[in-house]
């Protein structure tokens, strides 16, 4: 009995071991690889810059735009003025079962609605005198420039050249050339309530 325990501790003790090795060997490469990763991005991004030289934003504009616009000042919307030449674009909308929707064209370009002004949070530094004091700072949420919390749904917005305001949380394919869309054909057969 104690010749066959003896085995089996030898035996647990060998995979030990090498499960102990075998980790630190994928723990070495894989830092390895994040550290070749890391400088190979690293040159990428000296080797191509971010540019220094943008001086105006349309998506701040398109931002800006909005608060007026949703916080009913839509006459300061449409007289706010955009330093540069906007683009036109084009978008179309899809439902969930690929019909469309709607055709724009768009005055500038499409934004998210999640585009803020700044930042939705800061860190703030607190003292806790828990465990004999120290620092720590937690993410303080700050209110929008309308006075609310929290974050808008996930789509995008635009504005139409002919003045409108459009938000959208679905599918959509945009260009800045002209195309057309053709309405889906859906077929559905009696084959036991089974659509093709």
């Amino acid at each position: 009995m104690k010749k066959v325990l003896s085995i089996l501790l030898a035996i647990v003790m060998i995979l030990s071991v090498g499960v102990l090795f075998g980790g630190c060997y994928n723990e070495t490469a894989e830092a390895q690889n994040t550290q070749t990763a890391m400088k190979s991005s690293s040159e990428i991004v000296e080797n191509q810059p971010a540019p220094t030289d943008l001086s105006y934003s349309l998506e701040r504009y398109n931002v800006i735009k909005r608060a007026y616009w949703v916080n009913g000042q839509r006459e300061k919307a449409m007289s706010l003025p955009c330093s540069v030449d906007k683009p036109l674009g084009y978008i179309v909308l899809f439902a969930e079962n690929g019909s469309v929707v709607g055709r724009f064209i768009v005055d500038g370009k499409v934004s998210s609605l999640n585009s803020y002004l700044f930042p939705a949070e800061y860190p703030q530094f607190l003292w806790t005198e828990n465990g004999g004091g120290h620092y720590y700072y937690d993410n303080i949420e700050i209110a929008g420039i309308d006075g609310c919390y929290g974050q808008n749904v996930g789509g995008i917005f635009f504005f139409t050249t002919d003045g409108k305001y459009i938000e959208w949380t679905g599918d959509f394919l945009f260009s800045d050339i002209p195309f057309e869309v053709n309405e889906p054909i859906l077929n559905v057969k009696g084959n036991g309530g089974k659509s093709e």
